[in-house]
């Protein structure tokens, strides 16, 4: 599961207006933008879309219930009902649900090596039996060899790109409360904005929208 860059076609079209799209066909991606559109907002959606579609393209090689199944077997762990990639799982490497022995591993994942997923998934195997982080936790998840070197591996992700830490999948502090309201009298919206700077636009962004198939995109 070594990253390998797939080559990125650009397909400008008069016809499309706003959309940019990307699909992968035999080996390529290929990125649908409109012709008027600036070479650097041009990169800007090749640098969202084309990582997202790679992850794909690589998470859909590994059989991920099989790998499960293999790693309870060899470590004496229960076996789960379903294991699966969630592309919108941000703040966990991996999730368990100790209920219905369903797994969920981050399709980011599928970036790095194969003993790091096995790591991942042998740490959720173990939430099966101990739904903590506890000394005994930590002695099922430790049958695993490269437990250390693969948490190390990680950590350094997490250090590196922000991404979310190995033991993620504890209960998420609360939110910050929302800041104070401004003094009677004031009111925010009757402030100009600073110099030089822009007034903030109240519309709300448009968001993306994901294409109907496995290998697809839309913004």
């Amino acid at each position: 599961m070594s990253p390998m860059p797939l080559a990125v076609e650009i397909v400008r079209s008069p016809r499309r207006r706003k959309t940019v799209s990307a699909e992968l066909r035999g080996g390529v991606v290929r990125v649908h933008v409109p012709s008027w559109m600036a070479a650097a907002e041009v990169d800007r959606h090749v640098a969202e879309l084309v990582p997202r579609l790679e992850r794909r393209w690589r998470s859909s090689h590994v059989d991920l219930p099989a790998r499960a199944a293999e790693l309870a077997a060899r470590y004496r762990l229960p076996a789960p009902t379903s294991v699966v990639w969630a592309e919108n799982q941000r703040r966990q490497w991996g999730s368990c649900n100790v209920h219905t022995g369903e797994i969920r591993l981050s399709m980011r994942l599928a970036d790095y090596p194969g003993w790091v997923v096995d790591y991942v998934l042998v740490h959720e195997l173990a939430h099966l039996v101990h739904a903590d982080h506890s000394p005994a936790f930590k002695a099922l998840v430790a049958r695993y060899r490269l437990a250390e070197r693969a948490r190390g591996f990680l950590m350094a992700k997490e250090d590196v790109t922000g991404e979310p830490a190995p033991d993620a999948d504890e209960p998420a502090p609360p939110p910050a409360p929302p800041p104070p309201p401004p003094p009677t009298g004031s009111p925010a919206s009757s402030l100009p904005p600073p110099a030089g700077r822009r007034a903030r636009d109240p519309r709300p962004p448009r968001p993306a929208r994901v294409l109907a198939g496995q290998l697809a995109l839309e913004l």
